[in-house]
């Protein structure tokens, strides 16, 4: 897939004045500084499409792109860490978690995990919740250009092994780099594929 055209579209803090026109969806998640924003440029080929920052928790609220004028790209906000009160971060987990609960043309969420870090429990707690609400969700790890592909080995082989405790199957896997555009294109043609599928069943 060739992202010709991204347009914001809307934020807000309630799943239901999301757009109503029914397009698919995809979410990118992760913790705070994951390199979110990074990633969606990327995919997107515009630089400043989303907002990045070396602040963690830049992002706020649920923001909505439109794709090619043919599905949605969905930036959430952060979890864990963030510069933020305790209010303001609980309010947070309250739309997150409604949005990625109720929304029905929510296709699959891309959880974002920094591959430089040995497995996370908050990450793992994310996911396994995802899993409990039968949330469609794939992993993508960022940052791969930062480290080795030994240790990126290790590290990839560590989350799977923490994972199948819980997990009779992992989820899809992707690595990226918003620095040289690795995984731009087995993201986009998985976000294609789906897309293809529902078209096929709608006819």
């Amino acid at each position: 897939m060739i992202i010709k055209e991204a347009t914001f579209v809307v934020s807000n803090s309630d799943y239901r004045l999301c757009p109503t026109d029914g397009k698919p969806e995809f979410a990118f998640i992760g913790r705070s500084n994951v390199g979110k924003s990074s990633l969606i440029n990327m995919l997107t080929g515009n630089k400043k499409l989303a907002k990045t920052s070396g602040t963690p928790g830049k992002t706020q609220l649920i923001n909505h792109f439109e794709i090619n004028k043919d599905w949605y790209l969905v930036d959430l906000p952060g979890y864990g860490f963030a510069k933020a009160s305790k209010q303001a971060r609980v309010k947070w987990e309250i739309f997150i978690s409604e949005y990625l609960v109720n929304r029905e043309s929510l296709m699959n969420v891309f959880v974002l995990i920094d591959s430089r870090l040995e497995p996370q429990q908050i990450d793992l707690e994310f996911m396994n919740w995802c899993g409990q609400k039968q949330i469609p969700f794939c992993i993508v790890f960022t940052k791969i250009d930062k480290i080795s592909s030994s240790v990126l080995g290790k590290n990839l082989a560590k989350y799977k092994k923490e994972m199948l405790k819980s997990w009779d199957e992992i989820p899809p896997v992707y690595t990226s780099s918003s620095e040289s555009a690795f995984g731009k294109e087995k993201i986009l043609n998985y976000i294609d594929l789906i897309n293809t599928s529902l078209k096929e069943v709608n006819k």
